[in-house]
């Protein structure tokens, strides 16, 4: 079985990386006329080794300073380095931001190789082995193979493929099922096939004929064939450099910096949230709303810093940041990006991503900053719950978990049934078939609010047992949607938290301050109202039969709105529910005839008097039933023939 892996050179210009590569491979990575011309190397090549079991793709990545962003595109998704040193020249400025580069992007495994050993004596071969010893001490490649070569004459090709085999032994196969990543490096058109996009696949595969999510943009694609070093292939793997033919793209839309993934696995984002390091070597700090150039994956982008616990980012320390990003970016927990001053001068630092997608989040938040830094450190199940605690009311998805928590698909799968079967996720029933899955303190924390809103109503109104269901939901919108509220809401009647039904609810643990005189009171109250219909008594009237409760009147008459037994026309005017209901049925069904009326005949019509016809029309306009033109009263809205409503 053939494991395919990706090999980056990394180097000074002029060191004799691309002269290197074709004495291993018989291939110049120098395409473009200008490299020919001024025999140096601009934009990032590739070729191939095969070292079996080992199939290396190679991208050779040019070593001037001022090419550095493509030397940092190349370099996405390299599995090991090769480090090119000349023994003419030793160690030089890109020599040292090259491998800082490598270890900021998270390299573990690589090969020194010294180049054009034919040119100088033993003796410098020998102080140059030492310089180059002294520069990786304490890095990836302190234990490196250090080979020394001379391309023209072959010497120490066969020793340099060796300590490559050997090598490419040494990487770890990632195994786990993972969704497709391609960050596009190059695109092109080929005559008669279309646009074709190059890259190095990061994870999953990919096969002819499927369908791939092309981002920023979100636009669903399909790919029509695929090759690996100008091999046709039906499948194309994590570690390959690959080659797909898209269908229905056109070439002038496709940039360096775009991404091709399974659908529904990545989403572009302006903000990321971040662990920040600033080199120890840098030649200057990191400061709280500095702009920078942002490098990840193939991208590079304009970004502002902002920093979260600190100020400023001293050379060789760590620290908390959200980057505010001038284009979009896609990508997932853990993946290293590169930050480099904003002229583009010189390498700041780099990191991990810590949340791919991220809302603004203030700066010392003490809480937040402890679940952000747990991000980092937790295993991979605090890491998942920490994740689902970030996707906040809106809930999340299996892939969301997948791209927040840096799992492969099978773990997401895992840890969410066994958060549910522990209670620390629970689903939530949305209606109309919607479920929504929520971090069970999130849950908690609306029911803290539900009850403390309650709290304060039934403080305000001490002889309700009950408050309206909506007004309550109305009050609490700023926490999420109805359909959520309404779910958590559920939940607590279910558990009998609260009381109450569709329409009203309650806390468990209130119990109304109605004494049984008034409890008296109020059902005399409400069969009073019921029996008056459209001629209703005034609430004064009550007065003599509350005796010593006369004082708790206006109260009792706010209980039995509150509870829907009376309907408040006006501050003195009070129908039953019943008797309101009865009066938009009649007034619907004769105003549905097409023709206004007066408000002497609404008072026929109801049977009552001008002293309570009046206030009730003007109530039925202010409810939007009916609304007046001049000494008529029409339907607000039309009611269709044959119906009437309520």
């Amino acid at each position: 079985m053939t494991h395919h892996l990706i090999l980056g050179t990394a180097g000074h210009i002029d060191h004799g990386k691309t002269t290197l590569v074709k004495a291993l491979t018989g291939v110049d990575c120098d395409r473009l006329p200008e490299e020919k011309a001024r025999g140096i190397t601009i934009d990032i090549g590739f070729a191939h080794l095969d070292l079996p079991p080992f199939r290396l793709g190679i991208v050779d990545v040019p070593g001037h300073e001022r090419f550095i962003k493509n030397m940092l595109a190349g370099a996405t998704g390299i599995d090991l380095a090769l480090l090119v040193v000349s023994a003419r020249e030793s160690v030089k400025p890109q020599t040292r931001e090259h491998l800082e580069i490598l270890r900021l992007l998270g390299l573990r495994h690589g090969v020194i190789a010294l180049t054009m050993c034919d040119l100088v004596d033993a003796e410098t071969r020998e102080l140059v082995e030492l310089e180059v010893r002294e520069l990786v001490r304490g890095t990836f490649l302190e234990q490196a193979a250090l080979v020394p070569t001379a391309a023209v004459t072959g010497q120490g090709i066969a020793e340099l493929r060796e300590a490559l085999t050997h090598c490419c032994r040494q990487v770890e196969q990632r195994q786990a099922r993972q969704f497709f990543r391609l960050p596009i490096d190059r695109s092109f058109v080929v005559q008669g096939h279309g646009t074709v996009v190059t890259g190095s696949i990061l994870s999953g595969s990919v096969r002819v004929g499927e369908e791939l999510q092309w981002l920023p943009s979100g636009r669903t694609v399909r790919v029509r064939s695929l090759q690996n070093h100008d091999t046709v292939v039906e499948e194309a793997q994590r570690g390959q450099r690959t080659a797909i033919n898209l269908a229905g793209v056109h070439h002038e839309q496709v940039q360096r910096g775009q991404e091709l993934a399974s659908p529904g696995y990545l989403e572009p984002s302006r903000v990321v949230t971040v662990r920040l390091h600033c080199l120890a070597d840098s030649k200057r700090m990191i400061k709280h709303r500095q702009p920078v150039r942002f490098h990840l994956g193939t991208l590079e982008t304009m970004a502002t810093v902002s920093l979260l616990d600190c100020d400023t980012v001293e050379p060789g320390k760590w620290g908390l940041a959200q980057l505010f990003l001038d284009e979009p970016a896609t990508s997932t927990w853990g993946q290293p990006f590169i930050l480099r001053e904003s002229s583009a001068t010189y390498t700041l630092g780099g990191g991990q991503v810590l949340q791919p997608t991220s809302k603004k989040i203030r700066r010392r938040h003490l809480e937040v900053l402890e679940r952000i830094e747990r991000l980092w450190t937790g295993t991979p199940r605090e890491r998942a719950l920490t994740a689902a605690w970030f996707g906040g009311v809106e809930g999340f998805t299996l892939a969301e978990l997948v791209r927040n928590a840096g799992l492969s698909l099978d773990e997401a799968q895992s840890l969410m049934a066994q958060f549910q079967t522990e209670g620390l996720l629970r689903e939530l029933s949305l209606g109309h078939g919607r479920r929504r899955l929520l971090h069970v303190e999130l849950i908690q924390e609306i029911e803290s609010k539900v009850l403390s809103l309650l709290e304060q109503l039934h403080e305000q109104f001490p002889l309700i047992a009950t408050q309206d269901r909506q007004k309550v939901i109305s009050q609490l919108d700023y926490i999420g949607d109805a359909a959520l509220l309404s779910a958590v809401i559920d939940g607590m009647l279910q558990r009998r938290v609260l009381i109450g039904d569709q329409r009203r609810l309650g806390r468990a643990d209130f119990k109304p301050r109605l004494s049984a005189n008034l409890r008296k009171l109020k059902e005399r109250l409400i069969e009073a109202y019921q029996a008056a219909g459209f001629q209703p008594p005034e609430p004064a009237s009550f007065a003599n039969q509350a005796g010593g409760n006369a004082g708790n009147l206006r109260d009792l008459f706010d209980v039995c709105v509150a509870e829907g037994y009376l309907v408040k026309i006006t501050d003195e005017l009070y129908l039953h529910a019943d008797v309101e209901q009865e009066m938009r049925r009649r007034l619907q069904e004769r105003l549905s005839q097409g023709t206004g009326v007066a408000v002497s005949e609404i008072r026929d019509l109801l049977g009552t008097t001008r002293k309570f016809a009046v206030p009730l029309c003007e109530y039925l306009d202010r409810i939007g039933l009916t609304r007046r033109e001049g000494d008529l009263r029409v339907l607000a809205e039309p009611v269709p023939q044959g119906q009437s409503g309520r």
